[in-house]
């Protein structure tokens, strides 16, 4: 089994990176780093360009975390999914038989979150593995 984390550097996602790096140590397992690279519209070239610096990104934001998770002692891997975040973090978590889905949340109302359709708020509707959702510290 294993911790999986949503990671994209926002500020919910980090103090979820916080959250997910003691979850795993405790439990002794392995966190998994996840970012969806899938870019939100556009076609042709302009896809590919967008979905290149997504990924471009990505690498740099997992690189972060892995650092993180590292310098408590934790094992982790990261996962680039070409893929819209909800949906990466949904195969991913069925991938590593994930204990837990951890991402952040950016302060939205529930209301707003239905809405908008914000990842948390898929998760919570979609995955069929408990999904924690840290808040920005206050």
């Amino acid at each position: 089994m294993s911790v999986l984390l949503g990671y994209d550097e926002s500020p919910g996602a980090k103090a979820a990176l916080t959250i997910a790096i003691d979850v795993a140590s405790r439990y002794g397992e392995q966190l998994v780093v996840v970012y969806g690279t899938e870019p939100p519209g556009g076609v042709g070239e302009e896809r590919r360009t967008h979905e290149a610096m997504l990924q471009q990104w990505g690498r740099e934001a997992v690189g972060h975390a892995l650092d993180a998770a590292a310098a408590a002692g934790v094992d982790a891997v990261t996962e680039l999914v070409s893929a819209r975040p909800v949906d990466a973090l949904l195969e991913q978590a069925e991938r590593h038989d994930a204990r837990l889905i951890v991402v952040g949340t950016w302060g939205e109302s529930p209301i707003r979150g239905a809405i908008l359709g914000s990842t948390p708020h898929k998760l919570l509707h979609l995955s069929r593995r408990p999904v924690l959702c840290v808040p920005l510290p206050t």
